[in-house]
């Protein structure tokens, strides 16, 4: 089912500036959903040589996510279902991470650890059914989703295969995996070896993406506070990637790399900008306070400025502190997200956390942060996308009303 079944349009619609706020709607992009097939889906999915033990595997294991089980689950593959309660929820497009179980993963894609050497062919597999399964699964509405294609950093030159696999099938970027403490088989991202990858992103124009929790956190042990552990961390995990590549000088290299950080927050960007520039000062010189540095990885811009040219801020549930800081880090870097389908997700009361946190923007920054910055990025077509913003998007003098908390919402967008 298309999405642009869902209305007839007769005109371009005016932009929220030129309209009555009373009438006026933001078209709504989300830069963080997450989707993905049931077992039995996957397997249809999977090369044939890989079924028997994909049987034996699937028939050991145990769901433990609360929005995989019951009704909830549906959510992840039901076309007609998510598309319906997202246009409720206002939003008409988005950008879709794994969610559910991939064959042969110990969880889901985006906090599984990096495969071990003797479980990477397998996992491979697995990754490459969900990679099938997505292209499926956009091209029900090209228009409003972006897939995001899986690679593994295991084997670089299989990597760099996964990415031109991806853009040949229509991908938009390549979730980044993170590299975990604990997985020394695994080299950092600052290594140079990774350059034929950097390269393949930068020839094919996908977008490289990164989400909090994918498979860059440590191992926390099996302990009763480990969950919590890992929530308090995971987002460190996740930023760091960004000094990795900047000091490293990936930016450096391939200048025309997009890099998007998603679900990892908004305000920590600006403490790491300033710390790196202080850093990349004194590299420049030949040490960093004591410590010699190398003089073979030379940036010609201070650290903030590949930032400012290469990247972007996923912002996934933002409160009202996470909205104030956006101004600062800067209104055309960031990308609203709701993380449909989660628990935490700002659905199905996308609408309200924005009144909440946004009450006070401007009809330009709102629409930069919602809709212009991410068709900038991913490619979505606003000329498609707007009039059905303008039928299922919250009105201008809604986002203006500032509104409390719903009694009903479990998102931290509302509680911070």
């Amino acid at each position: 089912m298309s999405r642009l079944a869902h209305v007839t349009v007769t005109d371009t619609p005016d932009t929220p500036d030129t309209l009555d706020p009373s009438t006026a709607r933001y078209t709504m992009i989300s830069s963080d959903c997450h989707a993905g097939a049931n077992h039995a889906t996957y397997r249809e999915y999977l090369a044939k040589e890989w079924h028997d033990e994909f049987d034996a595997w699937r028939n050991r294991y145990k769901n433990p996510f609360r929005d995989l089980q019951d009704d909830g689950r549906t959510r992840n593959w039901d076309n007609e279902r998510r598309i319906r309660e997202l246009h409720e929820d206002g939003t008409v497009g988005e950008v879709v991470f794994p969610n559910t179980v991939p064959p042969f993963f110990p969880t889901g894609s985006t906090i599984a650890p990096a495969p071990k050497p003797e479980d990477y062919e397998r996992r491979l597999a697995g990754v490459m059914a969900h990679n099938r399964w997505l292209v499926d699964f956009v091209a029900v509405d090209p228009v409003g989703r972006a897939g995001l294609g899986q690679i593994f950093l295991n084997d670089i030159d299989q990597a760099v295969e996964g990415v031109y696999w991806a853009a040949e099938h229509g991908m938009k970027g390549i979730l980044m995996p993170g590299v975990s403490p604990d997985t020394p088989w695994i080299e950092p991202l600052y290594s140079p070896n990774y350059d034929p990858i950097w390269r393949a992103v930068e020839e094919t124009g996908l977008v490289l993406t990164s989400h909090s929790g994918a498979t860059g956190v440590p191992n926390f042990g099996q302990y009763r506070i480990s969950t919590v552990m890992y929530v308090m961390e995971a987002g460190f995990f996740a930023n760091r990637s960004l000094w990795h590549l900047v000091m490293s000088g990936v930016f450096e290299r391939f200048p025309k790399i997009t890099y998007v950080m998603t679900e990892q927050g908004t305000r920590w960007v600006l403490d790491v900008l300033e710390r790196m520039d202080h850093i990349g000062a004194q590299m420049a010189k030949g040490r960093v306070g004591e410590l010699g540095a190398a003089s073979d990885t030379p940036l010609t811009m201070k650290p903030s400025d590949y930032f400012r040219r290469n990247c972007y801020i996923g912002a996934s549930f933002p409160g009202r502190e996470e909205a104030l800081a956006m101004r600062e880090v800067g209104i055309d870097r960031i990308m609203w997200g709701s993380d449909y389908p989660h628990h935490e997700a700002t659905s199905p009361y996308s609408k309200e956390s924005l009144s909440y946190a946004f009450y006070d923007f401007t009809p330009a920054e709102l629409r930069m942060i919602l809709s212009e910055n991410i068709a900038k990025v991913y490619g979505f077509d606003l000329a498609a996308l707007d009039p059905l913003g303008q039928q299922f998007g919250p009105t201008v003098a809604e986002v203006a009303t500032r509104q409390d908390p719903p009694a009903g919402a479990t998102s931290p967008a509302f509680m911070r």
